[in-house]
């Protein structure tokens, strides 16, 4: 999509100013995300309830040994060969009194095991006559942990992954029937020599009373986040499939890809359940790296800004951690010596990541920023957990590397909806233009019919004008004519002369009625025909009978065919007059299944149709050629009697209708 495009339409000035509140919002989420953990931590830190025992004091001492032993079943503290030292809880260094234990451990040979015990002197209270819990919101060791309470063993376990990144410690302590209340708790923890513990404050009391501590960091720190991965996760297959089935950009593939190496990453923290444990912590590690390799070729998609050195620099980095940390070439599956340093190598890789987009997306590309400002906001995660991990942060603290699946899903809710925006303004602008080129087209039609009906205005008055010309001509031109000769020679008296002009009259009347309108209706036509011939009718003592019924219309009639049928109907009445004697003239009209017939019959003399056909009768020949323009037929019988005109005119137009000249 084109930004330059968004200022053209409401919903693009819209997405156009969201485009600048989205990376804001999602700050906004993640500083709320954070303030809520401080709210949480605050919570935790206030003085117990009433029944309740805050412990924030204890002993240490570090007792050195050739390997890992069981825990016994019972221990006494005042036994134990080293010295205690006083510290406060939580504890997250070694104090300044065990550093010279810390130099002797580091000179120790390889394979010696530190047991870091922590002894914790309850004062005298008096627990509630419930089950009495014990909470702690981390223990940090590399190894196994065991409680003891008043000496006697009461739980063990071993701790790593998920165990002390952030699972939270809850053990009952008794069901309530107890002789005295606990004196003394004792955590044993062994670990290599090279690594350290830590151990939060220790809170003691019922479920009810300090119940919601366990349970709102269990939540927080176990359970929101695997929602979070559950919902990428989700994401991701959705994009594999589209990717799969649809055929579509390189993105959905390459979130797909993300979403399997955030699953990998998120199995050492959640799952219990291990492969081989050397090779588990392998693709641990090496999840992180592939992470920023595909985060950086999703910034390279968005800004379009090719990177080849930060592109072959993490491609180095994956390749020069993968082989290094393979366990047949170096076993240091969960060391806590390499940890760290993978972590401030990712660090530096993630800040150089996210500087680098940034600055190749300014302008470009708004989904490429927000990558770049999620890729600090990892960052500074990862500074976070890495500072835990190397106990600059006590064990109260909270580990922010899971949240990066919220930010990661939220980001992905962010492109997605600002995919969706996009599809809906070139949606919207494909409309417009589509409109308008819609509008366009239409008035070009517009123009082309106007022009057209122009042309077939002018055409059908042309033609009008030629057949008017053309009828004038044959008729009452050649009339006026020979009369104008007759005169001349003075071959022809007023009388003749007074017939002449009533028949051009006559002519002239038939051929404005045949301009009128009839819509198809040939009774409208006989009818005028009856009302410009009856008069001359009367004149001339003939009687008419008048025997027209209704017939289907004509729906072929126009002017040109109007007058064709009036000049055979005017010629066949004009014979009658001039030439049978008739007393009598009788006009008819039926029809049949193909067309209507009208007929014309007079009681006059008769005559021979055929005789007059052969003669070169001009009226007869003309009616012939005047029916078959319209594509009907015409047909006479005549006896001494009376005679008969018959003109059958077809239901549907003819086929081919050709003028006439004569």
């Amino acid at each position: 999509m084109n930004p330059a495009l968004a200022p053209r339409h409401p919903h693009c000035l819209a997405a156009a100013r969201q485009d600048g509140w989205c990376p804001l919002a999602l700050l906004v989420m993640m500083l709320m995300l954070m303030l809520m953990l401080a709210v949480l931590t605050a919570c935790t830190e206030r003085t117990g309830e009433p029944d309740t025992l805050h412990v924030v004091t204890a002993e240490v001492q570090d007792v050195a040994g050739p390997g890992f032993t069981p825990a016994p079943v019972r221990v006494d503290s005042a036994h134990l060969p080293a010295a205690w030292h006083g510290i406060a809880l939580p504890y997250a260094r070694p104090s300044d009194v065990l550093k010279q234990a810390e130099v002797a451990a580091r000179a120790a040979p390889p394979g010696t095991v530190t047991t870091t015990w922590y002894r914790l002197t309850l004062p005298a209270f008096a627990p509630a006559p419930v089950a009495l819990m014990l909470y702690a919101a981390r223990i940090k060791a590399y190894g196994p942990i065991a409680v003891y309470v008043d000496g006697q063993l009461l739980h063990q376990r071993q701790l790593d992954g998920p165990n002390w990144y952030w699972t939270p410690l809850w053990l009952p302590i008794d069901a309530g029937q107890r002789a005295a209340p606990p004196r003394e708790i004792l955590f044993r923890l062994q670990h290599g020599r090279a690594s350290h513990t830590a151990l939060a404050s220790v809170w003691l009391g019922s479920t009810e009373q300090i119940g919601w501590r366990y349970h709102g960091r269990q939540w927080l720190q176990v359970y929101l986040p695997v929602m979070w991965i559950g919902a990428f996760i989700s994401a991701g297959l959705f994009s594999a499939v589209v990717w799969f089935r649809g055929g579509v950009g390189r993105s959905y593939g390459l979130f797909a890809l993300l979403a399997v190496a955030q699953f990998i990453r998120a199995l050492g923290f959640y799952c219990e359940t291990r492969l081989d444990n050397d090779w588990f912590a392998w693709l641990m590690l090496n999840s992180l790296f592939w992470i920023l390799s595909l985060v950086h070729a999703f910034q390279v998609l968005g800004h379009g800004q090719r990177q080849r050195w930060l592109s072959r620099s993490l491609l180095g980095i994956n390749l020069l951690v993968g082989v290094f940390s393979l366990p047949m070439v170096a076993n240091w599956a969960n060391s806590p010596l390499i940890t760290p340093l993978i972590y401030l190598l990712a660090i530096v890789a993630g800040t150089t990541m996210g500087v680098a987009g940034a600055w190749a997306s300014r302008g470009r590309s708004p989904e490429a920023m927000v990558m770049s400002i999620g890729v600090g906001l990892c960052v500074l995660y990862g500074v976070n957990d890495w500072a835990l991990q190397s106990n600059f942060l006590g064990p109260e603290d909270w580990y922010l590397g899971p949240y990066m699946n919220l930010q990661n899903f939220a980001t992905l809710c962010f492109l997605m909806y600002r995919r969706y925006i996009g599809a809906l303004i070139q949606v919207e602008q494909s409309n417009a233009q589509l409109a308008i080129r819609l509008r366009e087209r239409e008035a070009e039609l517009g123009e082309s019919h106007r022009r057209l009906r122009e042309v077939e205005h002018r055409q059908a008055v042309a033609e009008e004008r030629h057949r008017l010309m053309q009828d004038m001509h044959d008729g009452l031109g050649s009339s006026l004519h020979s009369a104008l000769r007759a005169i001349e020679r003075g071959q022809l008296g007023e009388i003749s002369v007074s017939n002449i002009l009533r028949d051009c009259i006559d002519d002239l009347h038939l051929t404005i009625d045949s301009l009128e309108p009839v819509e198809a209706d040939l009774l409208l036509l006989l009818a005028t025909l009856r009302y410009r011939l009856g008069g001359r009718l009367r004149t001339a003592g003939i009687e008419l009978h008048w025997a027209v019924v209704d017939v289907p219309p004509l729906k072929w009639i126009d002017p040109r065919s109007a007058l064709h049928i009036l000049r055979i109907l005017q010629e066949a009445l004009t014979n009658i007059v001039k030439h049978t004697e008739a007393s009598r003239i009788s006009v008819s009209t039926s029809s049949d299944a193909q067309g209507v017939l009208v007929t014309i019959a007079d009681n006059g003399g008769g005559f021979d149709p055929v005789a007059a056909l052969r003669g070169g009768g001009k009226g007869l020949l003309n009616q012939q050629r005047r029916a078959a323009a319209i594509g009907g037929t015409v047909s006479w019988e005549s006896t001494t009697a009376g005679s008969q005109m018959v003109l059958w005119l077809p239901l549907a137009p003819a086929a081919a209708l050709h003028p006439i000249t004569a």
